[in-house]
């Protein structure tokens, strides 16, 4: 099944003339002006604290594109430290045209573990270059009490999952964000940590030592925590027509501001541990060899070496 199946609003592709207007609201966002003066119907539902008496329920949201080699880490970072006192849906957005994250998926998918979901979306690759499409479409239909919208090459290490059930336990904001996320240097493509084999593909585990602790101030792309009902109520960026369009080549996540705008905050900081991220030098969404592959890489090289 494709995303263009499952999504009617999504029947044209993003334009030259959208992304104008994206960078307008992008703008927008960034400012002091409220996003209910352009939109209707922002009010944020009541929140209420998950009951002790019931399972603590998190769905984890990525996209994946050419990037295999990092979501196996994520992958198996979940299947090695799930904590027991939480059910886990692990969904991902792919295109069946991906072979590498297809073998990937199949293979962690034969992992049955009881407080674990697997949920793979298969849909067109056009709807994958605009994240905001298939955001859209779990926080509609999500279950859980709390969502985490995160890119692929994000890892969840020891105790995050633990502390991050300790912090929500009485939290009453709609959007919340790790105050600490671990990074490694940006790495070349040969590096052994995103060399990958579809043959042999098995578990992955990370060294710490390598990442560097990064202070976070704002619910950034892939650290957005989203309250369930916050989710199912206003979706992600479904008020915005050009956020739910599909394109012909992968468009830069601007959307993440905007919907920081639409909730109307930036996010609540929790001391939750175990984030980790891979920053790699040259993306999977971008051709590669091309101009932009190359120049990207070559800014991430600087800004190492600087």
């Amino acid at each position: 099944m494709t995303l263009s199946t499952q999504v009617n609003n999504a029947v044209d592709y993003y334009s030259k003339f959208d992304a104008i207007k994206s960078w307008g609201l992008k703008q927008l966002a960034g400012g002091r002006i409220p996003a209910n003066i352009f939109y209707d119907d922002l009010e944020l539902p009541p929140i209420s604290v998950v009951r002790n008496d019931k399972p603590f329920a998190l769905e984890i949201v990525s996209h994946c594109w050419q990037y295999a080699h990092l979501l196996r880490y994520q992958l198996s970072s979940i299947v090695l430290y799930a904590p027991n006192d939480m059910d886990i849906t692990v969904t991902v957005y792919y295109c069946e045209t991906d072979q590498a994250t297809v073998d990937t998926l199949g293979y962690f998918a034969s992992f049955d573990q009881p407080n674990i979901t697997w949920n793979w979306q298969c849909f067109d690759k056009e709807y994958l270059f605009r994240r905001s499409i298939g955001r859209n479409h779990a926080a509609l239909k999500t279950k859980a009490d709390w969502i985490w919208f995160t890119d692929c090459d994000s890892i969840f290490y020891q105790n995050c999952f633990s502390s991050l059930r300790q912090q929500l336990k009485y939290e009453l904001s709609p959007l919340v964000f790790p105050l600490i996320e671990h990074r490694s240097r940006p790495l070349h493509p040969e590096h052994t940590h995103l060399s990958f084999d579809g043959g042999h593909i098995s578990l992955v585990d990370i060294e710490p030592n390598d990442f560097v602790a990064t202070a976070i101030t704002r619910a950034t792309g892939p650290l957005q925590i989203v309250h369930g009902d916050v989710a199912r109520k206003l979706g992600y960026c479904q008020q915005s027509t050009i956020y739910q369009k599909p394109a012909r080549h992968w468009c830069k996540a601007l959307e993440d501001r905007v919907f920081r705008w639409l909730l109307g905050t930036q996010g609540m900081g929790l001391p939750i541990e175990g984030v980790y991220r891979i920053q790699h030098q040259e993306k999977g969404r971008y051709t590669q060899g091309s101009y932009w592959s190359w120049l990207r890489s070559r800014a991430q090289a600087f800004n190492t070496n600087v």
